[in-house]
Order: structure tokens, then sequence, then C-alpha cells
């Protein structure tokens, strides 16, 4: 007679050899969670600028957008799925992420944006961004 066994834990199986062994001749159907690309980020700071270095890989340097307000930096950019070609009418196996990524971060002195530079090749965007100049300020006189 064959009984349906539940084991919430795999750690008081009745039968853990047998348990283990079945377990690994199961097809392995894990799947990565959905997730949107995520930009990683190297930021350093120099004497009168920040270079950043951002792994955007996949993507067209047209569907990247830098924007600089002050001291906040934001890189957002969309990587679009192509068509597949599909073999026997179904697709086997996807894994490639696409989607919409965007990655702000504050810097501790303001940028001047029109010296600002960025290059994009093989993946990474490369960003210079200068300090603005300190103002200085002017005592007033009281009259």
């Amino acid at each position: 007679m064959n009984e349906l066994q539940r084991v919430s834990d795999p750690l008081f199986a009745l039968e853990p050899m047998e348990d283990m062994f079945r377990n690994l001749m199961r097809p392995w159907r894990g799947e990565l969670a959905e997730r949107a690309p995520i930009i990683r980020l190297d930021v350093h700071e120099g004497d009168g600028n920040y270079t950043v270095k951002a792994e955007v890989p996949g993507v067209r340097k047209e569907d990247i957008d830098v924007r600089i307000d002050g001291n906040q930096v934001t890189i957002s950019a969309e990587l679009k799925k192509e068509k597949d070609e599909k073999k026997n009418g179904r697709v086997l196996r996807s894994e490639r992420q696409y989607g919409y990524a965007s990655r702000s971060f504050a810097l501790a002195s303001d940028v001047d944006e029109a010296k600002s530079v960025a290059k994009y090749h093989d993946g990474i965007l490369e960003l210079t961004l200068p300090k603005k100049t300190s103002t200085s300020s002017k005592r007033l006189p009281i009259a």
C-alpha cells in the first residue's frame, strides 16, 4: 500500500538517503526570478573631478540617459529584448535580461554639467564629472 507522506523539513525525513537520491534524479526547474537589470558603479574622487564607471552591458549608447542636478547624478538605461529565432516553434531557454534600470547617487560636491564628459565602450559607461569651483563668499558691510 502506498502512503502519501509530506515532509516539511528535510532534516527530519523518514528516509533521508532515499529522499536525497530521489531529489538528485528530478529535473532541476529552478528559474531565476525575473528582475530588472542592475547598474553597478565604481566612483572615484580626484583633485578636481569625479570619475564614475558604470556597467551597462547589452545597451546601445542611444538608450542610456545621464542626468546631473547639482551633486545628484542619475544613470538610467533601457535594455530591449530582441526577437528570438524560434526552433521548432518554441523557445527552449531565455535567460537574457531586459527592462528599465536606473541608479542615482549623490556626490560630496556639485558637478559642473557644462564640462562633464560621458564615454561608452564595451558595456562600460565612463563619466568624468568636474567639481564646480566653489563660489567664494563675500562679507557685506552693514551700514
